[in-house]
């Protein structure tokens, strides 16, 4: 008689879902999509621990620019996302350094104007352009490297790492990245000023007499020449004046 096959087939299920479930558990998971419009700022509290980076979008008012783009028109977005621990390892008073205007070029520096899956960063051309500015001049260079699927960052300041995928869609995609990225324009070392021409010393005029012997330097003093008219002037008078005494005497 054939035994039942129900208890092997329980088994066989337990198993299976068991493995399930650990696969589930080692993929993170993205944050959901927020009903209506798509919001940068309600995607980023869904996913939490971005609580820095959503004020200072909302006070750069860079949030209402990027939900207008997303809803729209058909334009990609791709954004870095720091959390509030990277925030929070900046030296003190980096944020404070730095006017309205330049806030504001900062938090654009983490918008790239396209969209960028995990893989096409791989074959992406550095400088990748971002909102900030132009990155052809060196000032808001953002360059990426891979290495296996590990995304890494460089902005000539600091290197970051693309920890994980918040959120993702044909149009928009969401990275977190551990360190804040610091554009080279306004955290860079100082331009070196080139150093100034050393001042040339004025030539000194030189005396004929003081001239070292086989010199053909015959630069006289004007002073010594005004002088040595003068005393031949002196003697021609004289001169004169004494033929002329003679002159007298003799007719007397």
């Amino acid at each position: 008689m054939a035994k039942p096959m129900l208890p092997l087939l329980s088994i066989k299920v337990f198993i299976f879902f068991f493995m399930f479930q650990s696969i589930s558990a080692q993929t993170p998971a993205l944050a959901p999509a927020p009903a209506g419009p798509t919001n940068i700022t309600k995607i980023l509290e869904k996913a939490g621990q971005f609580t820095t980076f959503i004020k200072i979008l909302k006070a750069t008012q860079v949030a209402d620019t990027i939900n207008n783009q997303l809803n729209n028109s058909n334009q990609g977005l791709t954004i870095f996302a720091p959390t509030d621990n990277a925030f929070t390892n900046l030296k003190p008073g980096t944020l404070n350094s730095i006017n309205s205007q330049e806030q504001l070029q900062l938090v654009q520096f983490h918008v790239l104007s396209s969209l960028y899956t995990m893989s096409q960063f791989q074959t992406a051309s550095n400088p990748l352009r971002t909102q900030a500015g132009n990155s052809d001049k060196g000032e808001f260079p953002l360059n990426v490297t891979t290495s296996g699927n590990q995304v890494n960052i460089t902005t000539g300041v600091v290197n970051a790492t693309v920890a994980n995928t918040i959120y993702t869609d044909k149009q928009f995609a969401v990275y977190q990245v551990d360190q804040v990225l610091l554009p080279l324009a306004l955290f860079g070392p100082p331009p070196t000023a080139a150093p100034a021409p050393a001042p040339t010393k004025p030539e000194k005029n030189v005396r004929a007499s003081d001239a070292p012997s086989g010199s053909s330097d015959t630069t006289v003093d004007t002073s010594d020449a005004v002088g040595l008219d003068r005393r031949a002037a002196e003697g021609v008078a004289l001169i004169v004046a004494l033929t002329t005494m003679a002159a007298y005497n003799l007719r007397w």
